[in-house]
């Protein structure tokens, strides 16, 4: 699995496993820009190895610094960037735009509770359901508690100095059939941090596939793939775009049978309100669930080649993982 902050948990258990103090550092909150979002993951030893990011380099390099001379000692800290006051536990490292960025540091030894804890972690970053992450700012103890049904990704709860996250499923992209336009989406999705897996049973068209290493290709119909249970949560997204009704109507009436954050397939305007009332006359489909279905899919951006065309889906799909609403709806 690609995914940042999922190959961060990885790297923090295998260093543990080797019996060596880990610091886990979690974006808490940020004010004004930042290119990474509260509950983003960064691990670092003793020595400065370290895997993730915070901020997209000067935290980075200011937090490392403070750590190989001695700093962060204490089980677990709230560290401000970019604040104008001072303190023993700030770092004052000027952010773009007057930003700031609050960082929980944890200081972590090697522990069978710790190892256990993470690898719950990591099993919840791969899995289908989210939790929530509670660490003590007083001792730095932790523990996993069912998250709620909504609210922030991270709470910072100074009354009872304690830190609230959400971990949950990873971003994940099943493309339902291969395509010029599939495999320009999968590079596009990679680079985002998605997990992307490709299913098509056509061996004449997979037969002479050569998708990057971090694809998983699995040669069955998508539709079967996409109703195993498990298989799709919030954070998946499912996109036909095949042309072929064999292969992108039936992961249609899948895909809306599921807990899906996005369903899409492609086609012209006209084609796609041929496709909405064949689910619905012929699939059995609900107006509700035709309605989940994005299409045509991606944003309209005048899109011609299947670059530009990925380029359209993959927008849309991060617009709707942000709650954005459409420019021109």
């Amino acid at each position: 699995m690609q995914n940042l902050d999922y190959r961060v948990v990885e790297q923090a258990i295998e260093w543990l496993r080797d019996d060596r103090t880990i610091w886990l550092c979690t974006v808490v909150s940020t004010f004004g820009s930042s290119p990474r979002e509260p509950g983003s993951l960064m691990v670092a030893t003793a020595d400065g190895r370290h895997l993730g990011s915070l901020s997209g380099g000067c935290v980075e390099e200011d937090f490392l610094a403070r750590l190989v001379d001695g700093e962060y000692q204490l089980p677990a800290v709230i560290v401000r960037y970019g604040a104008s006051d001072g303190g023993p536990e700030n770092a004052r490292v000027r952010l773009p735009c007057g930003g700031i960025l609050e960082v929980l540091v944890e200081r972590m030894a090697a522990s069978n509770e710790n190892l256990a804890h993470l690898r719950e972690v990591l099993g919840a970053l791969g899995g289908e359901k989210e939790v929530e992450r509670q660490v003590s700012l007083t001792d730095g103890k932790n523990r996993l508690e069912p998250a709620a049904a909504t609210g922030p990704r991270v709470i910072l709860d100074e009354g009872e100095e304690l830190v609230r996250m959400r971990v949950g499923p990873v971003a994940k992209l099943i493309l339902a059939g291969y395509s010029t336009v599939a495999e320009v989406c999968a590079n596009f999705a990679i680079s985002l941090g998605y997990q992307v897996v490709l299913c098509d049973p056509r061996e004449e068209v997979t037969r002479d596939l050569n998708l990057p290493g971090e694809v998983e290709f699995i040669p069955q119909l998508p539709s079967l793939y996409i109703a195993s249970p498990g298989t799709c949560t919030p954070s998946t997204a499912v996109v036909a775009v095949t042309h072929d009704p064999r292969i992108d109507d039936l992961a249609m009436m899948a895909a809306v049978k599921t807990t899906a954050g996005y369903i899409g397939v492609m086609g012209s305007v006209r084609t796609s309100q041929a496709r909405a009332d064949r689910l619905r006359r012929t699939g059995g489909l609900t107006e509700s669930e035709s309605d989940r279905i994005h299409m045509p899919i991606g944003l309209d951006l005048g899109s011609k080649t299947p670059a530009e065309i990925a380029l359209a889906i993959m927008a849309d799909i991060v617009r709707v993982r942000r709650g954005r609403v459409p420019v021109n709806p």
